[in-house]
């Protein structure tokens, strides 16, 4: 790949913006100016392109312009939105050991409906009609799956799949989400200031979300101890979704047993087992393979009893092969899809 650049036809994301104009590059990310790399059809590849390191410097300052986020040495990350709705995390030494590390991940999916991820193939009819009604009853649903593997791009699926006269209110270290609902509040964290103050963490706006009168409460990914708050809340009667990451949707209610603790040392496993058991009801478990092809590879029910500290949980749907056409084939658990709606 040799990319011509013409700083005038660059406008925004300058030599970039050839990869961003490519509707199959799905994220593009800088180790040195002299070594930049493009994911296409979920596989990396390095490019030809080759800047210095003050064109890189000046571009992620006039990518984070737009977000009012900063990037300094007190400040040595940044996660920030673009307007395109493309996600910009950066490093910079001394962090990274010399150059800046950038990322930018395109939402080449974003928008979808649950119908257009069934034709993209990312799960069967079947799966796409429960999903929509577990959604649809009220049901908390939990999306896990590893970086890159959509979970985003499912949850605002699930989200949009609401009635419309649901009020949502989503809660995001980055605005990523943008479900389409008529009645949607969308919350979003911000570092501290110069003098170290001002900081509003995702604790902080969960708290905040529950006052204001939600049907649904949506957090774009569990990741510290945000997950208490986040359990808190869906024990008291609200329903919600939010993502997490793990390699199997087993493991992403062990890992949500584990988060919470972080919250501190007053919380245990005894006390989050029963919280966790009772407030998720199912997790979608997304996938890719080795041709980059993203996929749901399970569904679990999470029954609501535990046996000691262990969450116990039954199989729905299982991701089993995809047949000639390329689409994917599941092998249904003993009667559980229709018993998660009656138990």
């Amino acid at each position: 790949m040799s990319p011509i650049f013409d700083p005038e036809l660059s406008e925004h994301f300058g030599p970039l913006q050839i990869f961003m104009d490519d509707p199959n590059i799905e994220e593009i990310w800088i180790n040195t100016p002299q070594r930049i790399f493009i994911a296409k059809g979920g596989k990396s590849q390095i490019t030809n392109l080759v800047l210095d390191a003050t064109t890189v410097q000046n571009l992620v300052e006039r990518l984070l312009m737009w977000s009012g986020r900063r990037l300094d040495l007190s400040h040595p990350f940044v996660d920030a939105r673009l307007p395109d709705g493309s996600r910009l995390h950066v490093a910079i030494p001394e962090v990274t050991a010399q150059h800046w590390a950038i990322n930018i991940r395109k939402h080449i999916m974003r928008g979808k409906s649950l119908s257009d991820l069934e034709k993209l193939n990312l799960f069967s009819p079947e799966i796409s009609q429960f999903i929509k009604r577990a959604a649809n009853s009220g049901k908390s649903i939990l999306v896990s799956g590893s970086t890159g593997a959509g979970k985003t791009t499912l949850l605002n699926a699930l989200v949009s799949a609401l009635p419309l006269d649901s009020r949502v209110v989503t809660v995001e270290e980055v605005f990523e989400l943008k479900p389409r609902l008529p009645d949607c509040i969308a919350l979003q964290t911000r570092s501290a200031n110069l003098q170290g103050v001002g900081e509003i963490p995702l604790r902080k706006l969960i708290k905040e979300a529950l006052r204001m009168r939600p049907s649904h409460i949506i957090v774009g990914e569990i990741r510290e101890a945000e997950s208490l708050d986040m359990l808190i809340a869906l024990n008291s009667g609200l329903p919600g979704m939010a993502t997490i990451h793990s390699n199997s949707a087993r493991e992403a209610i062990s890992k949500l047993q584990t988060l919470p603790l972080l919250a501190g040392e007053n919380i245990s496993h005894q006390f989050i087992a029963p919280l966790v058991a009772t407030a998720i009801d199912l997790v979608i478990h997304v996938s890719s393979n080795s041709h980059g092809a993203r996929y749901v590879s399970e569904l679990i029910w999470v029954s609501g009893r535990i046996e000691g500290t262990t969450v116990e949980t039954e199989p729905i749907f299982t991701f089993v092969d995809f047949d000639a056409a390329g689409e994917p084939t599941y092998l249904a658990g003993f009667g559980a899809a229709e018993r998660f709606f009656h138990e």
